[in-house]
């Protein structure tokens, strides 16, 4: 009894009791019975929620399975659509290439002609009047979808208003930047797509800036002469030389080097050569005048008798002044005569020559130093830009054209006057032998 009693209490404790403790044993064991019923009921009532939850756990996997059945009966029956629209695009798009055919062959047409007709108009004299006309040619050109007929039309448009200004002259203001740098606004005279002058001045087109800019060198005074008259006539029909090449050969023309550069190009040896042929002009001319002046002096004493101050005058005065000598002694004192006039005649005569002889061979040793300049430029930079070896090469060239140029004018002066200077003597030997012939004739009449 003492057990049970100490079980129904250790029961009561554990169950948590906030009331105080029973009195009796009889209210302990009733106490316990109530609290045991409750925890029954309350037992109960959490099988019964686990129950229906898993009811309703099994309800929602049952529904979520159904839900995946349809869906993947949906799938498959999309897929099966998928598939049928795929094979219908297929041949939809076969259909679309097949019907496009053409139209992309006239696609890749107008690329090409709209990037031919890009560089044209880019690089024609018409765009410094009209900028900004290409903007059509440029979206054509890098377009990559079929163009629309109101694009064609705009090309085509473009492409004839460059035919028709091809064939115009035309004035209009533009700014133009001069051969010292300066911008300035000027009316321009437009020769259609070849040439634009301003105050008879050419100009060229420069694509990069789309600005027109006078070339510090300009063509021959003749040529600017007909752009100036050309900018100044109203009407009718004038003479201008025109640019086939769009600008090309004014553009040659500018680097093409002027007489100052090419003696530049010749370095000291073409100076050389430059103030050999000075020396040898100076001579030549001196001696064309001295000798062009003995010769009419000596022409005139041939229709005198009295010697004067001329060479055959002085050989006459020899033979005047000994009446007395013999024949042998006379022709002796003539030869004298003759010998003390030829330095005079022919003095600078061999400086001349050997002057054309020297210029040639300064023109090779300026050809050796050159090429020896062009090797040297090749060892240390290699061949890879030309531009490296063309001083070498235009010292080369240079220094042999000028050597020939100074030498061959050198040699024709030195000929002409070795040729007057010859005559002069041969004249001094004729009169001398005359005058020894009439001395032994007058001799064999005494």
């Amino acid at each position: 009894m003492r057990k049970l009693a100490l079980l129904l209490a250790a029961l009561y404790l554990s169950a948590g009791a906030a009331t105080e403790p029973p009195a009796t044993l009889e209210e302990l064991v009733e106490r316990v019975r109530s609290e045991r019923m409750l925890e029954k009921k309350e037992h109960a009532e959490r099988e019964e929620k686990f129950s229906q939850a898993r009811d309703q756990q099994q309800a929602l996997l049952h529904e979520a399975k159904t839900r995946l059945g349809i869906e993947e009966k949906r799938s498959e029956v999309l897929r099966v659509i998928y598939e049928q629209k795929e094979r219908e695009i297929e041949a939809k798009n076969a259909q679309l290439n097949q019907r496009m055919g053409s139209l992309g062959e006239l696609h890749g047409v107008v690329r090409q002609i709209a990037g031919d007709m890009d560089v044209i108009i880019d690089t024609s004299l018409v765009s410094a009047q009209k900028p900004d006309r290409d903007a059509i040619i440029d979206k054509l050109a890098a377009s990559r979808e079929l163009p629309a007929i109101e694009e064609l039309e705009e090309l085509w448009h473009v492409a004839l208003d460059e035919m028709a200004e091809s064939g115009r002259v035309v004035t209009f203001p533009s700014l133009l930047i001069t051969s010292a740098g300066d911008e300035i606004e000027r009316q321009v005279t437009r020769i259609g797509v070849f040439n634009a002058v301003a105050g008879g001045h050419f100009l060229r087109y420069l694509p990069e800036s789309q600005r027109l800019v006078e070339p510090p060198r300009q063509p021959l005074e003749r040529y600017q002469s007909m752009a100036l008259a050309l900018e100044r006539a109203d009407n009718g029909i004038l003479p201008f030389p025109l640019d086939p090449t769009r600008g090309a050969m004014l553009a040659l023309l500018v680097q093409v080097p002027d007489l100052k550069t090419r003696v530049q190009q010749g370095g000291i040896v073409g100076v050389i050569i430059i103030l050999i042929g000075l020396a040898g002009l100076l001579i030549a001319l001196e001696r064309f005048f001295i000798l062009a002046r003995l010769d009419r002096k000596v022409q005139r004493q041939m229709q005198e008798e009295r010697p004067g101050d001329n060479p055959l005058g002085r050989i006459m005065a020899v033979y005047k002044n000994n009446p007395d000598v013999d024949t042998e002694t006379l022709g002796l004192k003539l030869d004298e005569a003759i010998l003390k006039e030829m330095p005079v005649l022919q003095r600078g005569l061999g400086l001349l020559s050997l002057l054309a002889a020297i210029a040639p061979l300064l023109g090779l040793l300026g050809t050796v130093t050159g090429i020896i300049d062009t090797f040297q430029s090749i060892t240390l930079f290699g061949t890879g830009d030309p531009r490296v070896m063309s001083g070498g090469i235009s010292q080369a060239l240079v220094t042999t054209v000028m050597g020939l140029v100074v030498a061959i004018p050198l040699l024709l002066f030195h000929s002409l006057l070795s040729s007057r200077s010859n005559r002069l003597v041969h004249i001094l030997d004729e009169k001398s032998a005359a005058f020894v012939a009439m001395l032994a004739e007058a001799r064999r009449e005494n």
